[in-house]
């Protein structure tokens, strides 16, 4: 029955093969059961462990929803760029509650399902150039990294230069952080699947070695409560027409973020028919049932990950992958003891932010620098996203820029009408409602 379901034969797979698959598709991803509580449990205010609940739930429902409906080998989980943005700019930097970035969130799942199922996505994503899409991306891995350097004190405020490198690298917090980007990277450069996920396991155990972390109470215990984080989003709060640029950078990376994905794992796993992916819709239907879905539970943004690939490269062809990797994000929500012990502890999380905006920075390499009017945009898009903070700030920048270089440079027609409609937007959130 799963055989004919999945169309193993069709594919030339199996199902040990796609299970096999999907637990390599898991290790690779499950570093966000760590790092997305921290950030919006510890650094946002939420529920710390409802969070971790909501996360593994969103990991189960999304993978679950792509397996089964997509048949794709692709799993989701809340996206670390924008749980950074929903944690950073939102909450910590405008003073926004919690409840109210939720319901930006869910809003914003809304709209994408919404486009998906009228077929404005592809008119959408054809608007956007790919320099602008390629610097957003960027951009998010500079300001993830910045984070994870800022997190573990490795960068510190400074009266007369704003920030500097701290001046006493001994601290043992620091030097485990050191120890773990250091781990990490050889396990990545030596290939070995799930690289970030045991980079934190083994910086845990390290740190546990010499007493900077705390040994956890237990392994397995009964699931946190939901409850606290539950349906807790404020969507009225999230109609105020000052929650535009919000909503809109919710939706904008998890738009590009998804269609990039799908392409990418799907070109992977010889999936693509004639440049076109089969049953697209269907796969960001269940993108967008997803981030429905999660901003009820009790989390930011999810979305498809890249590290989809890893599955893919161990044989997975199938959705059979997807729902593998779904069951182990169920198994995951009894293991909260050592989530707890390990997630709260920033040398373990720095490292894997560090990593992840290493992955992310490479679309730099996309961008046509020859090109003047290409790259101002997609430099300042990138720049101004760690240096003011935001990335809702540097989307703005950018969108606001590029129409402007392409009438200097006598190339309106370049630009598609949406473009100019949204630099519009962008320049009166400014005017009206001040800094995003």
């Amino acid at each position: 029955m799963l055989a004919r379901y999945f169309q193993f034969q069709e594919h030339g797979t199996d199902l040990k093969t796609e299970m096999l698959a999907g637990v390599t598709t898991f290790l690779t991803m499950a570093y966000i059961l760590l790092v997305n509580p921290f950030l919006l449990g510890q650094e946002a205010g939420m529920n710390f462990g409802a969070v971790f609940v909501a996360t593994a739930l969103a990991g189960a429902i999304g993978s679950l929803l792509m397996g089964l409906l997509a048949n794709y080998p692709i799993a989701l989980a809340p996206g670390m760029g924008l749980t950074a943005y929903f944690t950073y700019t939102v909450v910590l930097g405008m003073g926004i509650p919690w409840q109210t970035a939720l319901g930006a969130v869910f809003i914003s799942g809304l709209i994408f399902l919404l486009l998906t199922l009228t077929k404005v996505r592809e008119m959408i994503i054809n608007a956007i150039p790919s320099g602008l899409k390629h610097a957003v991306s960027a951009g998010i891995g500079l300001f993830i990294a910045f984070i994870g350097l800022k997190n573990t004190q490795l960068i510190v405020a400074d009266p007369s230069t704003f920030i500097s490198l701290n001046d006493n690298l001994l601290q043992p917090e620091i030097l485990l952080t050191l120890f773990g980007l250091l781990l990490t990277l050889f396990l990545m450069i030596r290939q070995i699947q799930g690289a970030v996920f045991f980079g934190m396991i083994g910086t845990a155990l390290a740190g546990m070695a010499i007493g900077v972390i705390n040994l956890p109470s237990g392994i397995l215990s009964a699931p946190p409560s939901l409850a606290p984080t539950f349906m807790q989003m404020d969507i009225v709060g999230a109609l105020d027409m000052g929650f535009f640029a919000i909503i809109f950078a919710f939706l904008f990376v998890d738009l590009f973020d998804t269609a990039g994905t799908l392409v990418g794992v799907a070109n992977q796993a010889g999936l693509l028919k004639n440049n076109r992916l089969p049953r697209a819709s269907r796969a960001l239907t269940a993108d967008s049932l997803a981030t429905i879905s999660g901003a009820g539970l009790g989390t930011s943004t999810v979305t498809s990950y890249i590290e989809s690939t890893a599955g893919v490269a161990s044989g997975g062809r199938t959705g059979m992958t997807a729902v593998t990797t779904a069951l182990l994000f169920l198994v995951s929500i009894f293991l909260f003891p050592l989530v707890q012990t390990f997630a709260s502890v920033a040398a373990i999380t720095s490292p894997a932010l560090i990593i992840v905006g290493v992955l992310m920075a490479s679309s730099l390499k996309e961008i046509q620098w020859h090109e003047m009017s290409e790259a101002a945009p997609a430099f300042l898009t990138v720049l101004m996203m760690p240096l003011t903070f935001s990335i809702a700030t540097g989307i703005a920048i950018g969108f606001i820029l590029y129409p402007l270089t392409k009438i200097f440079a006598g190339k309106p027609r370049q630009v598609h009408p949406i473009l100019y409609i949204l630099a519009l937007l962008f320049i009166a959130r400014f005017v009206f409602l001040g800094a995003i």
